[in-house]
């Protein structure tokens, strides 16, 4: 039973008790994964994949609101939470019968032009069944809203991680009081600084030598109403994200991310998986180790398995699969085994498991960098863009600084990171010049071990969905069927494809799709290109810009 301050809601018919300081999906999730929603195009089962905001894996409706992230929303007692998609309901769909039954799945933009006068229709049809999830047309009796939030300050930071954090703490011992913006609804800010808590931000245009000299933030916070910020000095601390892998089957419930594993799972003894396949042979793959322990079927890496986790996994006698290629998950609504092949031409082999854990690689958190205009550069070492920074975290726009994982910077410098680009913005800084030496990052120029990778899993024969765009439905098929029709580079692709146009707006397809173009067109990634980042960089509730005031206050902390 519940105590006193136990939240609960309902959800399918049945009530859910949500304990102080969890997520709907922490909540939702409690009793395994829950499949929560039907892909758009082929109508398949999804669960949740990255936990952290970042993917579209956990939508759902909550008190008739649609397109809900269930991890970031915190719930209030009475409400009611239902499904986007599936009918009659969303774990037995009957219009699951288009992932069997057509090829290309409902396509709302080029299928059924024949007969004309039925185009209307089917176009109706297929957008209500393929959307994310449609507005109540009810008059809803108005109510005061959420008090909008206007801030004007000298420095801003994105982020309260290591990195985050530590400049905040180093500017305020300087004598400055910067603002945090922190999508984590977690802890305070360090004595002498602010911060607005669970708030997704947006850079909107930088500053111009003819304009005014600040930047201009937009955002909203979960639950809640939108704010403003200007700032002089923008300090991006957004960190990063574990990233996807393509295989057939990749986008089966029972595939996440390690993102989700670490900051959902407690302990193996609550952990969702009986026997979990863990990709990786890094870092990140040592952490989800020593989460989940004996509840690990064996470890796979793409490339070579790193000493320490070679002995973490020999003490618990799992097994190890170094330069192994995944294949295909099988099993349709839970992972069942995988399909995987030793690399270099290897023999083909299955690996029994009800889940895989993806912690092979970690992408940088950078939207918010192109669309500031920073000069961003490809660097094979994780296969990604990052900003051009100088040793103390300066971008090539003036005001602007990338610190930490999105610049690059690994986990051990992480707050010296911080604490540099504090010494050189601060107004009373005791550091008279930035420092000579740059920290290690993440290595711009050698060989691409997933480029690698992807070259030998495209040679093998493939079979079943092979998914490249979780938001769009968008598979490996419909790009190599577009490349070979003559579309060059990755936003003309976009445009063709919907591939990078769903609500994660890329994060999860694009690195990929770029190591893939590279490939078919022999020449480097860089050369590919890069989509055009329009704000927001998360979905935005209307209400929440409309109830901002253009030429509103601007308060001073």
């Amino acid at each position: 039973m519940g105590g006193p301050s136990t939240t609960k809601v309902r959800y399918r018919d049945r009530v859910v008790e949500v304990r102080p300081g969890e997520t709907l999906l922490a909540a939702l999730s409690r009793r395994g994964l829950p499949i929560l929603e039907r892909s758009a195009r082929y109508r398949r089962p999804r669960g949740p994949f990255c936990g952290i905001g970042q993917c579209t894996g956990c939508l759902v409706r909550v008190n008739d609101r649609p397109l809900v992230r269930a991890c970031r929303h915190n719930p209030a007692d009475g409400d009611v939470v239902a499904n986007e998609s599936g009918w009659p309901s969303v774990r037995f769909d009957l219009f699951g019968a288009v992932d069997l039954l057509t090829p290309g799945g409902l396509d709302p933009f080029r299928g059924f032009r024949r007969p004309g006068f039925l185009v209307p229709l089917y176009q109706r049809v297929v957008r209500r069944l393929s959307g994310y999830g449609r507005y109540s047309v009810e008059v809803i009796p108005s109510a005061p809203g959420p008090v909008p939030i206007y801030r004007s300050t000298d420095i801003a930071i994105i982020g309260a991680g290591t990195s985050g954090r530590a400049a905040a703490e180093r500017l305020v011992s300087l004598g400055a009081r910067p603002l945090l913006l922190d999508r984590a609804p977690g802890s305070a800010a360090p004595d002498g600084a602010e911060r607005i808590g669970n708030a997704s931000v947006s850079m909107l245009t930088p500053p111009t030598p003819d304009g005014p000299r600040e930047f201009s933030l937009l955002g909203f916070v979960e639950n809640g109403g939108g704010f403003s910020v200007r700032a002089r000095t923008v300090v991006v601390a957004t960190g990063g994200y574990d990233g996807p892998l393509l295989f057939a089957g990749n986008d089966r419930p029972g595939v996440v991310t390690a993102d989700l594993v670490l900051g959902l799972t407690p302990d193996q003894e609550r952990s969702w998986f009986r026997r979990a396949a863990l990709v990786g042979g890094g870092p990140r793959a040592r952490e989800v180790l020593d989460r989940l322990g004996q509840k690990v079927a064996a470890v796979i890496a793409p490339g070579e398995v790193r000493p320490e986790v070679v002995r973490a996994a020999s003490d618990l006698d799992i097994p190890i699969y170094p330069r192994s290629l995944i294949l295909a998950a099988q099993g349709r609504k839970r992972i069942r085994r995988l399909e995987l092949a030793a690399r270099g031409q290897g023999p083909h082999f299955s690996l029994a498991c009800d889940g895989v854990v993806l912690a092979h690689r970690r992408l940088p958190n950078s939207s918010l960098l192109f669309q500031g205009g920073v000069e961003m550069e490809w660097r094979a070492g994780t296969g990604a863009y990052y900003p051009t920074v100088e040793p103390a975290g300066r971008t090539s726009v003036p005001g602007l600084y990338a610190i930490g994982e999105v610049a690059g910077v690994g986990r051990a410098d992480a707050r010296a990171s911080g604490e540099r680009v504090a010494d050189a913005i601060a107004p009373r800084s005791v550091t008279a010049a930035a420092p000579a030496e740059a920290l290690p990052r993440v290595p711009r120029d050698g060989p691409s071990e997933l480029e690698g990778y992807y070259r030998e899993l495209l040679g093998e024969r493939r079979s079943g969905r092979w998914v490249a765009c979780r938001c769009e439905d968008v598979l490996l098929d419909d790009v190599e069927r577009a490349h070979r029709a003559g579309y060059r580079g990755i936003e003309v692709l976009k445009r063709h494809t919907s591939l990078g146009a769903g609500l994660c707006q890329g994060r999860y397809c694009l690195p990929d799709a770029l190591l893939l173009l590279a490939i078919r067109e022999e020449r480097p990634p860089s050369e590919v290109g890069y989509i055009r980042q329009r704000p927001p960089v998360y979905p935005t509730p209307l209400a929440a810009l409309a109830s901002l005031d253009p030429t509103g206050p601007a308060e001073r902390p």
